[in-house]
């Protein structure tokens, strides 16, 4: 068909759009004058394509048509009008001029909200059904036939920018053209209006949304919501006009803290907390605002009402200079009736409009792509110094909303200052646990406290499952898209590496880690793997399977890999943070939260890492860290109803016990790292002096606290001797000391309890016959140190041989020359798989051992050699599911298969 198109807006040009897609020829565009020299964007998208462009002011004069006006409309021989969103009245003469007439598209579903401002009312009446309708143009207001309606839920929190953003735009777009499809067709409806049911209100605008105080606090939502961004409902406080944006209901406005503000009419002043403007209804019920703005134009953040206007000005770095006025270059662009952009300059008073904010926001992405900038930080930056800072700031990483408030207990150690949170970390703020409770942290170097840190209660668990709930289901995290996710994991990472000194250094101290390790191991694996998995965030993605057709119509089948939910993470204590980033990392990246207990003797680098995950942008409430017992903070969590998948490292005895509790409870997914007992097979053909380097490493490598340790030595027994005796010689050369000296090469063991266990599995493995080649007792100074230990001829009988010390033991058992099956099934005669190893030169034996050994990891003439893109897990009763990798993230995500039929 020929079509006019009478419009504007972006609206106007997407429907433009589609209309020559589907093969219409658009005879003439209709549509505003340029303001302030910038075309609509309807005109601008027609001119490209070369169709006539008409910018009229006016149709009609003194209620009649403009002859000349009339004149050129009529000469584009359109056969239908569109109109997808006018402004301008347009005259009957040209409403009915067309071969098929006029139509219209409507943002309510009609007869309901006829008038200028229907999304507006569909909120302001708190309609829980909006939508749009495209009807037949008459001389009436929105009183046509009706073509077309489509409808869709309206959200308890919903504005008009996210009810037009998220329904009426996109599909008023499609439902447009779907109108035109039909006229085509000789297929469109023509239904009239029922009466019943019909409304009509005002236009929407400064003067008359004023806000009634004197009403639920519902109906004060919907009257903010309405009116929010246009034309913004308002009330005087101190004086002065407010507009209030961002409105939610709450539940519990009633307990919220923070500073009262008067509001005049209100049925109770307001409170300004953390979290924004807590106002409430004559109900006594509570809505939450996120930003005001005065009456200068200059909008904030609620919760920063008593504080506006009280920052500094940074001062930038010639960097930031060249920036500076790279956006001023910009601003000049978007602003071309301003002869010159000072710093006082204001992008709105200089007659920028919304979409001129979008191009801004994205102007700045592209100049740097750190400075991630939303809508609202123009709104509430609007001349151009204060625009230029709010950027520097982003930039610095120094943009919250609100300070975080830390308590850190501060130690002067390892030439640096390092500076540990201690308490809870819940819903983005470091709390005390419920009753004040706390318990001492030890460091096992001395045996001296470190310091108190907060001891979560079961009730302390149910709000960090809430605040990690709300953030999945409500918050900007679920809603985030993933390559914005993956940003800020990699924020994170880079934030990690920044503090890596001060983290291997907590690590040190809190766990017995040597310092070196820690940097290297601890903290360096730590971060590989956060930006590993940051990169895997816009990868997730399902498959299109073929099934049979339903003729005579067809199918289309595919799948999505969606977050799961509320997820518990359980670590252990032998490798704090790297055990947090092996979880937490594939959680992320997969778009779940995290609710944390870390080990309760080794909580302070998680706490350290909530600290650094708030200050790199990680939305309220996507982690939460909770120091506590297993008991109490791990029984709950695994029965909590709310959590929907619990990953746990740790022993066997507790895994099978978390395991019951999450099928009872919910039939939580669960994955487990448990215990090992792996074996290292050495034969007599091996590099010798790689087998002695790699298996003292298998067994004493991060002082034998390693989930992966080579728990049992089968040694050929023609290199027996000779191997053992290398083994001694370089146990001998071993410094045990301060895990914080450069020189020392064993560190204390994590705590008391273990070390005393250890003191035990030794008597036991004397007692059963073992030979003690050397070690077996604790080291004779403060401190939990334990000295590296060697047993030979261990027969399988004994408890040595079966059970897993967890500590610098070498447990060394001989096999017979040229028995490999023999030596296999000793290998694999136990419940545990969780690692295993093999040194030889012959490849195929290699091979062979590899695919024999029943362990999920098998290591060729190396040991210890994980890798965060490689996955990671065991077997039989050393759990299953993978950290790492790929895999990993298919333990934090779920399938959904969609078919449709067409």
């Amino acid at each position: 068909m020929k079509i006019a198109v009478i419009g504007q807006s972006l609206f106007g040009q997407e429907v433009y759009k589609e209309l020559r897609k589907d093969g219409h020829t658009i005879v003439g565009v209709f549509t505003i004058p340029d303001k302030d020299g910038k075309a609509d964007p309807l005109a601008t998208e027609a001119e490209k394509d070369g169709v006539p462009v008409f910018k009229f002011p006016r149709w009609r004069v003194k209620g009649q048509c403009i002859p000349e006006v009339l004149a050129q409309y009529k000469a584009t021989g359109a056969e239908l009008n569109v109109l997808p969103f006018c402004s301008q009245f347009i005259p009957m003469e040209v409403i009915d001029h067309p071969k098929h007439g006029s139509i219209i598209y409507h943002p309510s579903l009609l007869p309901r909200h006829r008038g200028a401002s229907a999304i507006n009312w569909t909120l302001i009446h708190g309609d829980k059904k909006g939508g749009f309708t495209v009807f037949w143009a008459d001389d009436g207001l929105d009183t046509g036939p009706i073509l077309l309606q489509r409808e869709c839920d309206v959200e308890p929190n919903d504005t008009v920018n996210t009810i037009y953003k998220r329904f009426l735009f996109p599909e008023g777009v499609k439902g447009t053209v779907d109108a035109v499809r039909l006229i085509a067709e000789g297929k469109a409806p023509r239904i009239t209006q029922p009466q019943e049911g019909a409304t009509y209100e005002c236009i929407q605008k400064k003067d008359n949304a004023k806000i009634d105080w004197n009403q639920s606090a519902e109906a004060i939502h919907n009257w903010i919501r309405g009116n929010d961004k246009v034309p913004g409902a308002w009330s005087e406080v101190d004086g002065q006009k407010v507009t209030f944006y961002g409105s939610t209901l709450v539940d519990n406005g009633t307990a919220a803290n923070g500073q009262p503000l008067e509001i005049p009419g209100a049925s109770r002043p307001g409170v300004v907390t953390k979290a924004g403007l807590v106002l409430f209804g004559n109900d006594s019920k509570a809505l939450l605002v996120k930003n005001l703005q005065f009456e200068d134009g200059k909008m904030i953040a609620a919760a920063q009402y008593f504080r506006s206007g009280s920052s500094a000005a940074v001062e930038l770095t010639e960097e930031e200079k060249t920036f500076a006025e790279q956006m001023r270059a910009v601003w000049q662009s978007i602003l071309t009736n301003v002869s010159q952009i000072e710093d006082s300059t204001d992008f709105f008073k200089s007659g920028a409009a919304s979409m001129d904010v979008v191009r801004l926001v994205e102007e700045a992405k592209l100049r740097a792509s750190s400075c991630q900038l939303q809508n609202e930080d123009v709104y509430m930056n609007t001349t151009f110094q204060d625009f230029i800072q709010m950027c520097v700031r982003k930039l610095r990483g120094e943009d919250d909303e609100e300070e975080l408030v830390v308590d850190y207990v501060e130690k002067d150690i390892n030439n640096m200052t390092i500076k540990m949170p201690h308490q809870l970390f819940i819903n983005g703020e470091f709390v005390d646990a419920e009753g004040g409770k706390t318990y001492k942290s030890i460091n096992p170097t001395d045996g001296m406290a470190i310091c108190d840190v907060s001891l979560a209660q079961i009730s302390d668990v149910d709000k960090a499952v809430a605040a990690a709930k709300e953030a999945f289901e409500e918050g900007e995290w679920g809603k985030m898209n993933p390559r914005d996710r993956g940003r800020l994991i990699y924020k994170l990472a880079d934030l990690m590496e920044q503090h890596q000194e001060e983290l291997a250094t907590i690590e040190a101290i809190d766990s017995g880690a040597v310092y070196t390790l820690a940097l290297k191991t601890h903290v360096g694996m730590s971060i590989q793997t956060f930006r590993y998995f940051a990169g895997w965030c816009d990868k997730i993605q399902g498959s299109t399977i073929p099934i049979n057709q339903a003729r005579p119509n067809r199918n289309l089948t595919f799948t999505k890999k969606e977050p799961i939910g509320v997820c518990a993470i359980v670590i252990p204590w032998n490798y704090p943070l790297m055990m947090l980033a092996w979880k937490a990392a594939a959680c992320l990246a997969a778009g779940n939260t995290i609710v944390l207990k870390p080990a309760q003797v080794t909580p302070l680098t998680a706490l350290k890492f909530a600290e650094l995950a708030a200050r790199a942008g990680l939305p309220k409430g996507v982690i939460n860290i909770l120091p506590g017992s297993g008991a109490l903070v791990g029984q709950r969590l695994s029965d909590h109803p709310d959590v929907r998948k619990l990953g746990f490292t740790g022993s066997t005895e507790i895994g099978k016990h978390i395991m019951k509790s999450c099928a009872v409870s919910n039939v939580k997914k669960v994955s487990l790292e448990l215990g090992g007992k792996s074996p290292l097979i050495i034969f007599s053909d091996c590099d010798m002096d790689k087998a002695v380097r790699m298996g003292m490493s298998s067994v004493f490598f991060n002082k034998g606290e390693n989930c992966i340790a080579a728990g049992r030595l089968f040694v050929e027994d023609s290199v027996h001797d000779q191997f053992v005796t290398k083994v001694i010689e370089e146990v001998k050369k071993m410094k045990i000391g301060d895990p914080l000296d450069r020189s020392t090469d064993h560190g204390p063991q994590n705590h008391k309890a273990h070390m005393d266990k250890l003191v035990e599995y030794c008597q036991t493995g004397a007692k059963e016959g073992a030979t003690l080649v050397c070690g077996g007792k604790q080291v004779q100074r403060p401190g939990f140190f334990f000295e590296p230990t060697v047993f030979t001829d261990v027969q399988d009988h004994m408890y040595i041989a079966k059970e897993e010390s967890f500590g610098p033991v070498m447990i060394i058992s001989k096999f017979k020359s040229g028995e490999v099956d023999d030596v296999l099934r000793r290998a694999n005669a136990t419940e545990y798989g969780l690692a295993s190893g093999v040194f030889t030169r012959d490849i195929s034996k290699a091979l062979y051992v590899s695919e024999k050994l029943n362990a999920g990891t098998v290591f060729v003439n190396t040991y210890n050699k994980t890798d965060v893109a490689s996955p990671f897990g065991g077997f039989k009763q050393s759990g299953f599911g993978k950290d790492l990798g790929q895999e990993a993230l298919n333990e934090y995500l779920k399938t959904k298969a969609v078919t449709i039929e067409y």
